[in-house]
């Protein structure tokens, strides 16, 4: 143990801040620090997924009160205007970058990753995800929808990518003896990053707004500042295991359980075994159900219910006035809120459900559970009843959510923890392709219906069958999940020369090295409380308005 630690700190003393050789923990470090200082990042990059809330701002940027719209504009005439506002629709490309970039950052930069350390990668991540938001602000003062797409999309979607897989590896090496439950409480974050995220940017647009300004490009620069300093925090909170770290008490599992793996599998071989591809297909199928419902989950209560959630229930969606338009539109954004409150608490639970049934079989279980949910929405809204509509596509919204939580675990357990965060990072084109099958299968699909002279309340029925489809495919790619064939494995000595290579501590010893298991101790519990009060306030905000729904 004294050798360990010893080896630890004199490599430190010779490294950079940065540098991978510095983040070695030594005894007495508590694994439970760890976890917060994932959440510190992945809180802030989550806001993503609340972006939306700058759209209708940002398209009277120059009209102030009403958008000043020039209909034959076309896209390109609007990356340059200066005279005309941008619409919504060319906005909202800026949520495709955000994931089509994660995907492809991920994929490019993940073997960076591994090489350097996740602190060195989430300093980036935080250079990349607040400057692009300062750009950003320069492309709205400026008026240069292109330098809004350059910076907040694609230089803050390198941010997400690197964000989003920094703690990945770091936490699977931490808790060996939970890898589900650790990657959930890192990756809830990032489905927990808008509920804290959109209701203080609609506060700060109101403190910053003027005659002169919607209030927008302040908000950017003020969320930068704040996002800049937890990211920060997370990046030099990090720390990595000596190699050969065992919590106390804890043995690897028994060799009887064939889908975990004791043996590593390079990164440069993953993607040539049917392992890699089946756990893509099954993830990009699982997201592209959700993420199409998420897109679509404002405008589908509305037009499924439309009267009945202001007690007009014979009043159909195109029969409602304005007035009573903007009431049941401020009740969907209290759905959409009530939505990504499952989708935070799924990432968690199912997670850790599957240290205790196995990824495999809670894979089965999102497919199985989903079919059946997708199919019944139809019946429930038939049935008109608000309730089970909410709480189906609530459970749903759950495993998608979890479905990005456990496949972190589901990889470790297929080729072994040394590149896991780099072949993550790659599996992460899935969630890039997801992005936009979803989306396109579900608004076009509404379109074609439309034209079609399908009832508005019956929009989605067609939809949701099809969305099935795509889960019954996605139960078969799990289905031929099998172990990893021994001829990828690295072997013992060449895990032990790249562990020694990338200075990971250790000198081919097991044990605790006087770290041991940890727990909450005053230092873990102030850093949870730390992230846990935001988090907490950004759950209230979201129960305040999906309150509303019943």
């Amino acid at each position: 143990m004294t050798t360990v630690s010893s080896a630890a700190r004199v490599s430190a003393a010779g490294a950079g801040f940065l540098d991978k050789e510095h983040t070695i923990a030594t005894a007495g470090f508590n694994r439970w620090l760890v976890p917060p200082a994932a959440l510190c990042i992945h809180l802030c990059i989550g806001m993503a997924y609340g972006f939306s809330v700058f759209w209708l701002p940002l398209s009277r940027a120059i009209g102030l009160t009403a958008p000043k719209a020039c209909p034959d504009i076309s896209l390109v005439q609007e990356l340059f205007t200066t005279s005309c506002d941008w619409k919504v629709a060319s906005l909202g490309w800026m949520y495709t970058l955000f994931f089509v970039v994660l995907g492809v950052s991920a994929a490019v930069w993940g073997g960076w990753l591994e090489k350097v350390g996740p602190r060195k990668a989430g300093f980036v991540a935080a250079l990349c995800w607040c400057g692009g938001l300062v750009l950003g602000a320069i492309g709205i003062v400026t008026h240069q929808l292109w330098l809004m797409w350059l910076g907040s999309g694609v230089i803050g979607g390198v941010g997400l990518g690197l964000g989003y897989i920094s703690p990945v590896s770091t936490l699977v090496k931490w808790f060996p003896d939970r890898r589900g439950m650790a990657t959930g409480m890192a990756i809830m974050g990032f489905g927990g990053g808008a509920m804290i995220g959109a209701p203080l940017a609609d506060k700060l647009m109101n403190y910053f707004k003027t005659p002169t300004s919607v209030g927008v490009w302040e908000t950017f620069l003020t969320m930068g500042a704040i996002y800049f300093v937890f990211m920060m925090i997370g990046a030099f909170r990090y720390r990595l295991p000596p190699s050969g770290w065992q919590p106390d008490g804890w043995t690897p599992p028994a060799k009887s359980n064939a889908m975990i793996s004791t043996k590593n599998v390079h990164l440069d071989n993953a993607h040539k075994t049917p392992q890699f591809w089946l756990i893509w297909g099954v993830l990009c199928l699982n997201v592209s159900a959700g993420i199409g419902v998420i897109g679509m989950a404002s405008p589908m209560l509305q037009e499924i219910f439309a009267g009945k959630l202001i007690g007009l229930p014979s009043v159909g969606f195109n029969a409602l006035d304005a007035a009573q338009k903007a009431q049941i539109a401020a009740i969907a954004a209290g759905f959409a809120g009530l939505l990504s409150l499952f989708n935070i608490g799924g990432r968690f639970f199912w997670a850790s459900l599957s240290d205790k049934i196995g990824r495999k079989n809670t894979y089965y279980t999102f497919f199985v559970l989903g079919i059946a949910l997708y199919a019944l929405a139809p019946t429930f809204a038939a049935m008109g009843s608000k309730l089970l509509f909410v709480l189906g596509l609530g459970i749903i919204l759950s495993m998608y959510g979890g479905g990005f939580a456990t496949v972190p675990a589901y990889l470790a357990d297929m080729f072994g923890t040394q590149f896991v965060g780099a072949i993550h990072g790659r599996l992460l084109t899935a969630w890039s392709t997801a992005g936009i099958i979803g989306p396109v299968v579900v608004n076009y699909l509404r379109e074609f219906q439309l034209a079609a002279g399908v009832p508005r309340d019956q929009l989605y029925n067609t939809t949701m069958y099809i969305l099935c489809g795509m889960l019954i495919a996605g139960f078969i790619c799990n289905y031929l999940i099998k172990p990893v064939d021994p001829k990828w494995h690295m072997s013992d000595a060449e895990v032990a020369k790249l562990q020694a290579a990338t200075a990971t501590g250790g000198n081919g010893a097991t044990g605790s090295f006087g770290i041991g298991k940890g727990g909450l101790d005053g230092r873990a519990a102030l850093f949870w409380l730390f992230v846990g009060i935001p988090l907490a306030w950004g759950i209230y905000m979201t129960l305040l308005s999906a309150v509303k729904i019943l």
